[in-house]
């Protein structure tokens, strides 16, 4: 009895200081329901309902947990899980039940901030999401796929996401995976390196909604494109969603293969414009409230008038004042006054390691295997197209480049130099390939 109530109020000073360390959701989800089942010399093991709680909580917690339990058994070098016998069935069912539509959202990728009733609608962008509203209403039978494109910080990634999280507000039973293309290419990559490759399509055959983000970064990647190309084809005739982003419409990605853009194409394409001023102003106005930030008017119409190109340059603007002059005094021309010195257009620093960077992620390569002596075809083509942008953009030297490619003779960048400037005059594959490149490095 006594054993017992020592562990008991070890918990109870645990779940104390725990609630202070994360949020209230997280405490009632992952910590309410459990229990210490033994306390050893230099050990605490946490009962738990299920597998799935044991899990999270050794992936996402262990640290946090033991520095807790420290705090008062300084002894304690480790914590443990296992999964409790015989629980309350009530409770366990109503938890399970919390568990499966957590999971159910995790799974999806999707970031719950992102929906409709914070999307500010204008003229800029009001056919994306009459579009958008439409595809939820009906997923897979209309607007199928449904491909938006616009610069950066226009809201493709909100508008997307949003078309995610209505869905699975709407079709409970729905399966939705929201993916950035970059790491649609590594889960890929790493499929075929594990031999994988048919599990993880067949898992992402099963799905009712894909939305992939920034598909123009599949520019270059063939087997990554076949892959696509499939996946697309099954989930189309079966009905399901696609939901797709690009920086530029299907028919300008660079060597994005004819079947890919033509399935692209098939559906419905809209475009983001930069906001007209009253949608500035709105938007600026709704992330305020968000923020439970006053700010004057004035001050608002002047972020509108000067901070025209993306809604992210205006929230960029709005953040620097709530950082800078939440807790002080703050009259609107003082802020305004701050706000002048970012009206100046900054010149984008470009040196070789931005160069090398867009090369490796245009290619789907590491730095490190660019930068070897390894001679594969692939290799050594992104090799000679990123001495060549060093060269003709940022003016480099031969010998000076060698030393960027670990010492390699200059005669050899010489060399390759040559090969992508006469190639490029006859290859228009080649040469989209390098415009693509340059239009990346430098915007």
């Amino acid at each position: 009895m006594l054993k017992l109530l020592m562990k008991e109020k070890i918990w109870q000073n645990f779940l104390s200081e725990i609630q202070l360390l994360i949020t209230p959701f997280q405490f009632s989800t992952w910590f309410k329901n459990a229990r210490i089942s033994e306390i050893t010399e230099n050990s605490v093991t946490i009962s738990v309902a299920n597998s799935f709680v044991k899990e999270w909580l050794e992936k996402k917690y262990q640290k946090i947990i033991l520095k807790t339990f420290k705090k008062f058994l300084p002894e304690i070098k480790e914590v443990k899980f296992e999964i409790r016998k015989n629980p309350n069935p009530v409770i366990e069912s109503t938890f399970q039940k919390k568990l499966e539509i957590l999971k159910r959202k995790q799974e999806t990728n999707l970031n719950p901030k992102y929906t409709f009733s914070n999307f500010v609608v204008g003229n800029f962008n009001e056919l994306s999401y009459a579009a958008a509203t439409a595809v939820c209403e009906n997923p897979g039978k209309i607007y199928n796929p449904f491909f938006v494109f616009s610069g950066v910080g226009l809201g493709k990634t909100h508008l997307l996401q949003a078309i995610g999280n209505k869905i699975l507000e709407l079709k409970e039973n729905f399966q939705i995976r929201y993916f950035q293309t970059q790491n649609f290419v590594s889960k890929i990559i790493q499929a075929i390196k594990e031999k994988k490759i048919d599990e993880f399509r067949k898992n992402l055959e099963e799905i009712d909604v894909l939305i992939v983000d920034d598909v123009h970064f599949l520019a270059g990647k063939e087997r990554t494109q076949e892959e696509f190309f499939y996946l697309f084809n099954i989930l189309y005739e079966k009905n399901k969603q696609i939901v797709l982003s690009s920086d530029r419409p299907p028919r300008e990605i660079p060597t994005l293969t004819e079947r890919l853009k033509s399935r692209f194409e098939g559906g419905i394409l809209v475009d983001i414009v930069p906001p007209e001023y009253e949608s500035r102003l709105a938007i600026l106005k709704m992330k305020a409230q968000e923020k439970n930030f006053e700010v004057e008017d004035k001050v608002l119409e002047f972020i509108a008038q000067n901070f025209k190109r993306n809604i992210r340059e205006l929230e960029g603007a709005l953040n620097y004042i709530y950082c800078r002059f939440k807790d002080r005094e703050r009259s609107a021309d003082k802020i305004i006054l701050s706000l002048q010195k970012f009206l100046k257009e900054p010149k984008k620093v470009v040196n070789y390691k931005t160069v090398i960077k867009e090369v490796v992620d245009f290619y789907g390569i590491t730095e490190k295997e660019l930068l070897s002596n390894n001679r594969r075809k692939d290799l050594v083509k992104a090799r000679q197209i990123a001495s060549f942008l060093i060269r003709e953009e940022l003016n480099c030297s031969f010998v000076s480049i060698a030393k960027i490619f670990g010492g390699k003779d200059h005669t050899t960048i010489m060399y390759g130099y040559q090969k992508i400037l006469k190639e490029k005059e006859k290859n228009e594959k080649l040469r989209q390939e390098i415009e693509y490149l340059k239009d990346r490095i430098f915007s």
